[in-house]
């Protein structure tokens, strides 16, 4: 059995390394082999850094005598195929074919590496490459997104050009669309987000133009995607723009991914791995977002004993959106920015309102001078990073250990940016719970990832968003940062301070 060839050969190769400190690798390594075996879709929560675990599906994905489809992201993939692949082709004593493209034949038996953007592209495309092939995806907590990207159509600078070009007849009314849209476009009001949902008539102007354009047979083979999806329901026709220099993208974005999924899980087994891809075990919210159903679920904890982090979460401070937050953010910040500069550990401070980041940014640079780097890569041991969300969860696996990660506001997705406002109004005419299926799924996900990187050297989380203490997802909320350790108080020894 598959199962036990699995247990029997990783448990051996782990004792031989000696340093893999991950406990978990043999049970998901059996999970990962029995739905190879079966066919049955699985979906396993590991809890860590994506590093710490491939060998638990890379085992049985090279004993398993047919083809395995293994997706990852580029830089996990240039990992294994330098090292985990190698040592674990040399102790299982394989010779399993690995290939990093579409499979080239159909009785191919290897293994096939390829990217989450790539392997959606040729199922949504309906190819056929990879349909019928047992698939484990790695990384899978930003599936959602990778398939909204694959599935957003796009209308830019040389779409309109090229439309100008090729119905020289129309030209005139293809101008003075484009100019009444910039116009509208931008008459909307300022937003840090610099992006819009185009309003009814807007809407209608566009329609129009390529309703004629398309009876005319004039839309460009870009545009007639745009235009078919355009006529479908439930999509955002939003527009990025860029006031420097008067330029404008359309954009049409699918509000849901699941009806569009399901039909992909439906072709093979899957197996989709993530940190944390629901706060609950049987991931109900994120099977829902993503179309998936009957799969065997797996979800493994930090561990309480040496992965707890020191939480500090003051009782006092005022809420977020009231006068009094931004000026006792700013002397919370200082305070804990101080303490830390006596240990020569990176000081991460992550700000998610843009107004706001960049206050801090200045106000820290003035206090604390070239340490302080917004949303840079060139960090030195000591840095103090001001980031965003985003910029911390893409690129925190290139950075030291911090010892100290400030969280100013919990990640709940704003509704002042118009791709948010437009999701919730969707899930709202479908009468279902917009907070509980969308926001806060999105809020535990992201700060579950933003301080994983703290668990093994146990360090200092200060949450300083009231909201924690005084609402009731708040509870929901702290079970997500579990294990930790809870103070409302600084406490010295974090900083290598004794103040007796």
């Amino acid at each position: 059995m598959l199962e036990a060839k699995v247990h029997s050969y990783l448990r051996g190769f782990l004792r031989e390394q000696d340093n893999f400190t991950w406990p978990h690798h043999l049970t998901m390594a059996r999970l990962v082999a029995r739905a190879l075996r079966l066919g049955r879709s699985a979906l396993i929560q590991t809890g860590t850094r994506g590093l710490r675990y491939p060998l638990s599906y890379l085992t049985p994905a090279l004993l398993e005598p047919k083809s395995v489809v293994l997706v990852v992201p580029p830089l996990i993939q240039e990992q294994l195929l330098a090292a985990e692949i190698p040592q674990l082709q040399q102790w299982l004593n394989t010779n399993k074919e690995i290939i990093t493209n579409l499979p080239h034949a159909h009785n191919f038996s290897g293994l096939i590496l390829t990217s989450p953007e790539t392997w959606l592209n040729n199922h949504l495309a309906g190819l056929g490459h990879f349909a019928g092939i047992p698939t484990i995806i790695d990384s899978a907590d930003f599936l959602e997104e990778v398939a909204a990207q694959q599935l957003t159509e796009k209308m830019g600078q040389q779409d309109w050009d090229k439309l100008m070009a090729k119905c020289p007849k129309l030209r005139e009314l293809i101008r003075n669309v484009r100019i009444k849209l910039t116009k509208t476009l931008f008459a909307h009001p300022p937003n840090p987000y610099q992006c819009y949902t185009l309003d009814p008539e807007e809407r209608k102007l566009l329609q129009d133009l390529l309703q004629t354009l398309a009876a005319e047979a004039y839309l460009t083979p870009n545009l007639i995607k745009f235009w078919q999806y355009l006529k479908r329901e439930h999509q955002i026709l939003w527009a990025e723009i860029v006031r420097d220099t008067g330029q404008f993208t359309l954009y049409l974005t699918p509000l849901e991914v699941a009806t569009t999924l399901r039909k992909i899980w439906q072709q093979q087994p899957t197996v989709l791995i993530g940190a944390f891809l629901d706060w609950e075990k049987n991931a109900p919210t994120y099977g829902q977002q993503l179309g998936i159903s009957d799969v065997t679920c797996l979800k493994f904890a930090p561990n309480p004993h040496n992965e707890q982090i020191q939480l500090y979460l003051p009782e006092r401070l005022p809420m977020p959106n009231t006068p009094q937050f931004q000026g006792a953010i700013m002397e919370q910040l200082e305070l804990l920015v101080g303490l830390s500069s006596n240990v020569n550990k990176l000081v991460v401070l992550i700000v998610g309102d843009v107004p706001l980041k960049a206050q801090v940014g200045a106000k820290m640079a003035a206090e604390f001078g070239s340490r302080v780097q917004v949303e840079k890569t060139n960090l030195t041991a000591n840095s103090i990073l001001v980031s965003g969300w985003e910029f911390w969860e893409q690129n925190q696996h290139q950075f030291p250990i911090p010892q100290l990660l400030v969280i100013t506001t919990l990640p709940l997705p704003s509704l002042e940016n118009p791709l948010v406002a437009a999701k919730v109004a969707y899930y709202k005419s479908q009468r279902l719970d917009w907070f509980r299926l969308y926001l806060l799924p999105t809020a535990l996900r992201e700060i579950q990832r933003a301080v994983v990187c703290l668990r093994a050297s146990q360090g200092v989380v200060a949450l300083l968003d009231s909201r924690v203490n005084h609402r009731s997802y708040g509870t929901t909320i702290l079970t997500a940062l579990e294990p930790y350790i809870r103070y409302n108080y600084l406490d010295p020894s974090w900083f290598g301070l004794d103040w007796r």
